[in-house]
């Protein structure tokens, strides 16, 4: 019923618990998950989860928040994404918060590897047709610039893909749909602080939007505060569903269609 688009179980507080936790996704009908990979070295960890489990699937990237890690190269990811269950590249993308206090003062032009690895992504999936996993914080006007000039302008897209965690505004939304992309929200959706964000769902069409969780980050009203997991997923989609007047089954047949339409391997 319910997909969680988003997660990264092979975090240790949420692998450690993996068995419960699978329990609780099948109580809560959340009936299938997507594993996010964020360093080449985590990757294998990662796919094997998906190869371990009929109902989780894996990406390949590196987030733009790691230093000191590998750097892929475009043949790098092209030959993870070429295996079984590897649906989609990413995450990816720029994340410019935070620069005195997160990156040390530095100053955007500073984070010109952070483009280049980017970039990067933006090939691999467009040389092999898989979607791309964007996460971008502080940084959407570069964002969205990167994404036009490498040819995914809403016309020649070959790779397409989702703004994951979406936390940005209403004209960013608009900008990142006319791109052809879906936008994922998350359970910072829930947070009484976030009356711009609803009014982002209320505004995003249900045939573009994902739900996910992020966790083991941003846990949903009522468990703000605690260890994220993919069976909370469904607060999230509860609070779309109150915020646009829909049933909650609707949106959970909507972002479930939609995930099965914007990765097509997991029909495979």
């Amino acid at each position: 019923m319910f997909t969680d688009s988003h997660c990264h179980l092979n975090f240790p507080e949420l692998l450690s618990q993996l068995s419960a936790i699978r329990h609780a996704m099948a109580e809560a009908q959340v009936t299938r998950a997507l594993c996010i990979c964020t360093t080449m070295e985590e990757f294998e960890g990662v796919h094997a989860l998906a190869l371990a489990h009929d109902n989780f699937w894996s990406t390949v990237g590196v987030h733009p928040d790691n230093e000191g890690v590998t750097e892929p190269s475009v043949q790098d990811l092209l030959d993870r994404a070429a295996l079984p269950r590897v649906v989609a590249i990413g995450e990816t993308g720029l994340d410019y918060y935070g620069m005195e206090d997160r990156k040390g003062g530095r100053s955007i032009a500073d984070l010109e590897w952070q483009r280049d690895r980017f970039r990067t992504h933006i090939r691999a999936a467009r040389a092999c047709g898989k979607p791309l996993i964007i996460h971008t914080r502080s940084a959407s006007d570069d964002t969205l610039a990167i994404l036009r000039e490498e040819g995914e302008d809403g016309a020649g897209n070959q790779a397409g893909g989702v703004f994951h965690c979406f936390t940005e505004s209403m004209p960013v939304a608009r900008a990142a749909l006319d791109l052809g992309y879906y936008i994922s929200f998350s359970g910072i959706v829930t947070f009484k602080s976030a009356q711009e964000l609803r009014d982002v769902v209320a505004f995003v069409p249900l045939d573009r939007m994902l739900i996910e969780t992020d966790s083991p980050y941003l846990a949903p009203v009522p468990y703000r505060g605690k260890t994220n997991n993919p069976s909370y997923v469904p607060h999230v989609a509860r609070q779309v569903a109150e915020t646009k007047g829909l049933a909650l089954e609707a949106v959970a047949d909507a972002t479930s269609r939609n995930f099965d339409r914007l990765f097509p391997g997991v029909m495979v």
